[in-house]
């Protein structure tokens, strides 16, 4: 049976949402979207401080599953304003994606779940042995 990832910090979006933060599948962390919001699910305005958000809790997943930035293998983002944005996301990325670098997929879209967000993370990690 595949083993569910659900970080304290994220628990409320596994009850009242029902889907899991992440779910090990094999070797595999697949991680479920995620946008950068505040403790009480509210959306920054600061496109920085988002894009930060959506990186920790990211962090805490992996933490959580007993891997690290470093093991993520691939990465799809999904951006509102992409070409307003990618800026400063490739600067904040920059402060958790180092070498050596997962693939990645940028895709510009109309609306994200939350409205207000500007960036959905999606990865997928290689747990360590």
């Amino acid at each position: 049976m595949n083993r569910r990832i659900v970080p304290a910090s994220q628990k409320m979006l596994y009850d009242n949402f029902h889907f899991a933060p992440a779910v090990v599948d094999g070797q595999n962390l697949r991680c479920s979207g995620v946008v950068g919001m505040n403790p009480d699910g509210s959306v920054p305005e600061d496109p920085e401080t988002q894009f930060a958000q959506a990186f920790a809790s990211i962090g805490e997943v992996l933490e959580e599953a007993g891997a690290s930035f470093a093991d993520i293998t691939e990465m799809t983002t999904f951006h509102i304003g992409m070409s307003e944005h990618m800026g400063v996301f490739s600067k904040v990325r920059g402060q958790f994606i180092k070498e050596p670098y997962p693939a990645w997929t940028a895709v510009g879209t109309t609306e994200l779940a939350l409205p207000g967000a500007l960036v959905e993370i999606r990865v997928t990690a290689r747990l360590p042995e």
